[in-house]
């Protein structure tokens, strides 16, 4: 639209943590699943999103069982769908929160 700001991957991002929180929030035990689809049909269990290194880019945080990091560089266009998900009873990942985020990097 004519006049209209350019869109911002780090409010983006910032409007996908507020929503996995909420989300969170009105969960049992307060966490959430969040599971990413790529367009490319590959599913990913997130820890975290960050809006770097941007240009249209954002950078998945991929739980993995065997704890090594992973980071996914994928254009915002190659997200199909962002699932939240009440937590099982006893999974070993969650989504950390934007404060929990920071920490990481």
């Amino acid at each position: 639209m004519p006049g209209a700001a350019e869109p911002s991957l780090d409010d983006f991002v910032k409007r996908i943590h507020e929503r996995v929180e909420k989300f969170a929030g009105e969960q049992a035990g307060g966490q959430a699943a969040v599971t990413v689809e790529l367009r490319d049909g590959s599913l990913h269990r997130l820890l975290t999103i960050s809006p770097e290194p941007g240009y249209g880019f954002v950078t998945l945080h991929p739980w993995r069982s065997d704890g090594d990091p992973e980071e996914i560089i994928v254009p915002v266009g190659a997200i199909a769908r962002i699932t939240l998900l009440r937590m099982e009873e006893h999974p070993p990942f969650g989504f950390a929160s934007s404060a929990g985020a920071a920490d990481q990097t």
